[in-house]
């Protein structure tokens, strides 16, 4: 049995990953390392008492806390980021200090502490301008925004650690996870929490550019399959790899507008505004190398994840 650090716990994909990796048999302790600058203590109020959770609040640019959290750890899971584009165009030092200093800090400290399995929360960002689709994982581009820089750059950490001190890092690459827990709150909230909050309220949402944008929509239990695949993995030979994490389809932004207001009985259209600064034209997944090497198939498609969405924000919101 394993205890497993957990950075970035009490965020949205975190929390999930919490909740697998406490039910699982392989798993003897889950320490939560979170700031709590963009997750919630409440996404992990359910497992207070639990002898095998530990929750501590403390920043990752800070490397001291980072070598006390890695003390007495197998694997490490670092999920711990500052997410969004348009966040990081307005205030690329925060984003770069974080996904990249802290990075850099948890990496250090896990190799400092003996810890060699060390997972990683990638991003699709990381494939730039490059047109080819689907996206394969050896194919990139130039970078659009600072925070595509900031996690090209862990992926040329984590593998540079692998080489120089022998740590099996992995490193999965996310397109637009989604789901339950996802916050439709602030400025750089993400396009479905804010789409089902508007409908459900009956507001009007806003498309950025003509809707025919696309993207490989990702249901967060995908993501957290692919991290226990990750995690507990005997295959030798994805060490130092990164793996796209999605369904590989292709979704437009018009498409899953229209599939939301079927899904939540809402008729108000959306309105149009300019494209956004550093967004890629189109996205979608080639998922066949996480397949072969880590046996990672998505267990929910798109539709069944918006409707398992939907359902949670009708509870959350008291909407009948």
């Amino acid at each position: 049995m394993k205890k497993i650090l957990l950075t970035g716990g009490g965020g949205f994909i975190g929390s999930h990953l919490a909740d697998a990796l406490l039910i699982d048999p392989r798993v003897a302790l889950v320490r939560v390392l979170d700031n709590f600058s963009t997750g919630y203590k409440a996404n992990l109020s359910q497992h207070t008492g639990n002898p095998a959770f530990e929750l501590i609040e403390g920043d990752i640019r800070d490397f001291e806390t980072c070598l006390q959290v890695c003390e007495d750890i197998d694997l490490v899971c670092h999920q711990a980021a500052l997410g969004s584009v348009p966040r990081s165009i307005a205030d690329p030092l925060t984003t770069h200090a974080v996904n990249n200093t802290g990075m850099l800090n948890v990496l250090h400290a896990a190799k400092t502490q003996g810890i060699k399995r060390f997972v990683y929360a990638a991003s699709s960002s990381t494939y730039g301008d490059h047109p080819d689709l689907p996206k394969k994982e050896e194919k990139i581009g130039k970078p659009l925004s600072p925070y595509a820089v900031t996690k090209y750059v862990n992926e040329l950490y984590a593998s540079t650690y692998m080489r120089n001190y022998g740590m099996e890092v992995i490193g999965l690459r996310y397109f637009n996870v989604f789901g339950p827990r996802q916050s439709p709150n602030g400025a750089y909230a993400a396009a479905i929490p804010l789409f089902i909050q508007h409908l459900l309220q009956s507001k009007q949402a806003t498309i950025y550019g003509d809707g025919n944008t696309s993207r490989d929509f990702t249901f967060v239990e995908n993501a957290v399959h692919a991290n226990l695949l990750a995690l507990f993995t005997q295959n030798s030979d994805v060490f130092g790899e990164v793996f796209n994490v999605a369904c590989g389809v292709q979704t437009t932004l018009n498409e899953l507008y229209n599939c939301l207001k079927e899904l939540t009985g809402s008729d108000v259209p959306s309105v149009y505004g300019p494209e956004r600064s550093g967004d890629i034209r189109h996205s979608l997944a080639d998922i066949s190398k996480a397949y072969q090497l880590l046996g990672y198939k998505p267990k929910i498609q798109i539709r069944e994840g918006l409707q398992k969405t939907v359902e949670w924000f009708h509870e959350k919101l008291e909407i009948t």
